[in-house]
């Protein structure tokens, strides 16, 4: 006996649907999601600002940058043995709390290089 032969061959997909929109009312509404209202403070957003207003208008600077802030994750890899991929580690960069900034900053400075400086940047991506 296959399985195949007694499985089901058609698979209905449901979902709850509010079809009265007058029904919902903002109280429901509020206890479907949780309070995003509550305050927080950010450890390091004081540092994210301080790389965010980082101003790259020098061309040395710039280099410096894109040399220091690899294009890709440094970490990621595949682990083979005999030509077979055992297994992947995935990229660690976007466990850095300060990713986005460090990325945009790079981006700056090639974008500098690029359109104040004319420079050729295909060496950095």
């Amino acid at each position: 006996m296959k399985v195949f032969n007694s499985t089901t061959k058609k698979i209905f997909l449901t979902s709850w649907v509010s079809i009265n929109q007058a029904e919902t009312s903002s109280q429901k509404a509020s206890q479907l999601h949780p309070s995003v209202s509550k305050f927080y403070w950010d450890i390091l957003q004081p540092l994210r600002h301080r790389v965010d207003k980082i101003q790259v208008r020098d061309r040395q600077l710039a280099h410096r940058l894109c040399k220091l802030i690899p294009s890709q994750c440094p970490f990621e890899r595949d682990v083979k043995l005999f030509g077979k991929t055992l297994f992947h580690i995935p990229p660690m960069c976007k466990l850095n709390p300060l990713y986005e900034e460090v990325v945009g900053l790079r981006f700056r400075a090639m974008c500098y290089l690029a359109e104040d400086c004319g420079e050729d940047v295909s060496q950095y991506c």
